[in-house]
């Protein structure tokens, strides 16, 4: 009766942990196919519909680049990071603990208004709204014993006011190189990195005047290159492009995060080859993924704020090949 007890008290916990992390799938698709896609097809391949919602995680799982993102919105609870299945680590029987850095790295941006805590195995990093917090490779090897030696086996996130809560926007890829926690601030205050601000960039006349918030990426970090790159941009009152003129990476894939958008206004995410573009209409707090045939630009029916997080071949932030705007179709 005991072992029964035992056995429906952790079926139960799991339950509840499973309950509070949804995860979906993107697979990749190839250019020449994505010529063919209706607006239901081609949202349902690049578009992640529902980020945030109270005490959930939501992720989605790309298969391009095996790269991951969504969101972790704490009001009454506090969310923990889980592994799942697809992440490879239950096939590998030899491997004990089961976690989701164990071979990802992980960077997190608070995005919502309010002040939020991420707890990374019981330390804990306050962030405030635009602050990032970048979390490496849990799994270090082993020791001389032949002992795993692994950190980062929990990261917890939680708000200080659940009556304004924190919104973590979280992007992760696989990672074969162990880098320290990195706690990125604007201000550079004790104890974090101050975060490379770019701008205002872009005029007026054009639409596009903005501010650049260079986060997790390697000209910031102390420790590096890491896989992942992630920032904010900000477009300042009266501009409502981004990016224009547009560009394709072609070494990386790129997911973008859509926020500070007031209600019924909407953004026309552009994406697709240079001579088959397309438009895709996205709405406050939703994300999309832009594959690295892809070119990337966006225009706004008021002005926004979004993240954009990166990962691929390359790993340095200004490496892009732009479309020359009268090339576009």
């Amino acid at each position: 009766m005991k072992k029964a007890f035992i056995s429906l008290t952790l079926l139960a916990a799991a339950f509840t942990a499973q309950a509070q992390q949804d995860v979906k799938f993107q697979t990749a698709c190839h250019p020449e196919d994505v010529k063919h896609y209706d607006t239901k097809t081609l949202r349902d391949r690049f578009v992640m519909e529902k980020v945030m919602e109270a005490d959930k995680i939501h992720l989605t799982y790309s298969h391009y680049d095996r790269f991951i993102f969504g969101g972790a919105m704490p009001v009454n609870k506090t969310l923990k990071l889980e592994n799942f299945l697809e992440l490879g680590l239950d096939v590998d029987k030899t491997i004990k603990d089961k976690y989701f850095l164990y071979n990802r790295e992980l960077g997190v941006v608070n995005c919502g208004e309010g002040d939020g805590v991420v707890i990374v195995d019981g330390k804990e990093y306050a962030l405030s709204p635009k602050e990032a917090l970048y979390i490496g490779r849990g799994h270090l090897g082993k020791d001389k014993k032949g002992n795993s030696i692994d950190v980062n086996k929990e990261v917890l996130f939680r708000s200080k006011d659940a009556a304004k809560p924190a919104k973590f926007y979280l992007n992760s890829a696989t990672a074969h190189q162990h880098y320290k926690t990195q706690w990125i601030t604007l201000d550079g205050r004790k104890g974090s990195l101050k975060a490379a601000v770019w701008g205002p960039v872009g005029t007026t006349e054009e639409c596009n005047n903005r501010t650049v918030y260079k986060l997790i990426v390697n000209d910031v970090l102390e420790e590096g290159p890491c896989q992942l790159q992630l920032g904010l941009t900000q477009l300042n009152p009266g501009a409502a492009w981004n990016t224009m003129p547009p560009h394709t990476h072609g070494r990386r894939i790129e997911a973008y995060y859509y926020f500070n958008l007031p209600e019924k206004q909407t953004i026309a995410h552009i994406m697709g080859q240079p001579e088959e573009s397309r438009v895709v209409w996205l709405h406050n707090e939703q994300a999309i993924m832009s594959p690295e045939w892809s070119i990337h630009a966006a225009a706004g029916t008021y002005y926004y704020t979004f993240i954009w997080g990166m990962a691929g071949e390359n790993l340095y932030y200004n490496d892009k090949d732009e479309i020359p705007v009268i090339d576009i179709k």
